[in-house]
């Protein structure tokens, strides 16, 4: 069986639990041929030697899109569902028992910048889907920091997302050290750079990091948001569901943690943050032009 780039493979040494993308084949110095594999949804980049892989049959690999687009189907129309709701309690504050108005929403805008092109394409089209304004840059996590500043200057979000791969360096055993990960410190520096643009966690909203990211640092340099507390993958479209709940909960409401981390589709060991004010604005009434 020849594994070549492209192809959607397993790890049988992992039971073939993950399903990856093969981005490169390679000779390395040991003189094994070996595999860089990114995972289809979940935010991993991992290496692999060619006789450890599968290839996935592609009605699997079907399968496996078609679970993957019913859990975030099940997602948005909670989603939906939970705008409703929320919209109500702010006409209710905003206009007379019985008064019939027009309204118009003004949720919070969105900058994401991601380490990966296909995980940001997947994001956009789910910001679209979710009627959210989003900038997006494709950008590889060590140059981050250096872009952040100027992209907030020219697009002036309510939210900021910096996201990538990250993961634990092999062998390593602190999980407290900066340096036994492959891309925290360029998160952190990334929201460092944010906080000198904006200090305020209630003006600028920050989720960042990626797959077992050192989640308390990311916090610590500024995020309202960060993974992984329990330094576990996360799933590409965690991050749009933490910034649809800040974006869609108003200004006069703080969010609940639970809430915000039970959109997520990792849930509590890979997303976790401070309690942060939404950035939703109910507008009325409606112009008829």
């Amino acid at each position: 069986m020849v594994i070549k780039e492209g192809d959607i493979v397993g790890r049988k040494s992992y039971g073939c639990d993950i399903y990856f993308k093969v981005m490169a084949v390679y000779a390395a110095e040991d003189g094994q041929a070996y595999a860089r594999l990114k995972g289809l949804d979940l935010r991993l980049e991992a290496t692999s030697r060619l006789d450890d892989l599968c290839k996935i049959d592609p009605v699997a690999v079907n399968q496996y899109w078609l679970k993957v687009m019913r859990t975030t189907h099940d997602k948005m129309r909670h989603v939906f569902l939970r705008r409703q709701a929320e919209k109500q309690g702010c006409l209710l504050r905003a206009v007379k028992n019985g008064e019939e108005v027009e309204s118009f929403d003004l949720p919070g805008t969105v900058l994401h910048v991601d380490g990966d092109k296909d995980y940001l394409d997947m994001c956009l089209t789910a910001y679209k889907q979710l009627h959210l304004t989003c900038y997006g840059y494709h950008i590889a996590e060590e140059k981050q920091a250096e872009e952040i500043y100027n992209l907030l200057v020219t697009h002036r979000p309510d939210i900021l997302v910096v996201t990538g791969h990250d993961g634990l360096i092999k062998s390593t055993s602190n999980y407290s050290d900066l340096n036994s990960y492959h891309n925290s410190r360029h998160f952190v520096a990334a929201v460092q750079e944010a906080r000198r643009y904006e200090k305020s966690r209630d003006d600028l909203v920050i989720f960042a990091g990626a797959c077992q990211s050192h989640y308390e640092a990311i916090l610590a340099a500024g995020a309202n948001f960060a993974s992984s507390p329990k330094r576990v993958l996360i799933h590409a479209y965690d991050p749009v569901f933490v910034v649809e709940k800040v974006a869609f909960t108003s200004i006069y409401d703080p969010i609940a943690l639970k809430d915000v981390i039970a959109s997520t589709i990792t849930g509590f060991d890979g997303i976790g943050g401070l309690e942060t004010r939404g950035k939703y604005r109910l507008g009325l009434p409606r112009s008829p032009y």
